[in-house]
């Protein structure tokens, strides 16, 4: 497994793996699919130091990794936000832990001391692999999004490195 920086040629497929994850009421709060053109600035707004990743084995993207500010106040520039997408044919397979295990090796250089990640209650598999990398349960936010007529709640984990 490598992980490569993506390039605007990779945005297609990372969108593609994104809108999996839409129909499983599990990991976003998009309710449609989202465009290429639609992403197309956020994909501009990755830098040297918030950056995304492919996940790639020998010829096929498998997902990505991001970091985002995680609030755009100067004195959050520690703190980073996570987000982990494992295309649907791989999942549960061990992509999402290699892909924790990856990105701690890239905070150092990018002065980034805290993580957090944002997930879904009912995001069991996310939750327990936050879990098991040491990160714990920073706040909860109770039903604050309306999926398919479903009040849901979104937990925000963290650890500080």
């Amino acid at each position: 497994m490598q992980f490569m920086i993506a390039n605007k040629t990779d945005l297609a497929q990372i969108v593609n793996i994104y809108n999996q994850s839409i129909p499983t009421r599990l990991a976003t709060a998009d309710l449609k699919p989202v465009t290429v053109a639609e992403r197309q600035e956020w994909f501009e707004g990755f830098n040297e130091r918030y950056s995304i990743w492919k996940i790639m084995d020998e010829q096929k993207m498998w997902g990505w990794v991001s970091l985002r500010p995680f609030y755009g106040r100067d004195a959050y520039a520690p703190t980073a936000e996570i987000s982990i997408y494992v295309d649907q044919s791989v999942q549960h397979q061990g992509v999402g832990q290699q892909a924790l295990q990856f990105l701690e090796t890239q905070l150092p250089q990018r002065a980034i001391k805290n993580v957090v990640a944002l997930i879904f209650s009912h995001n069991l598999a996310s939750i327990n692999l936050f879990k098991r990398n040491k990160f714990e349960q920073w706040g909860h936010l109770p039903n604050i999004a309306i999926l398919d007529g479903v009040q849901r709640s979104l937990d925000i984990w963290g650890r500080n490195y």
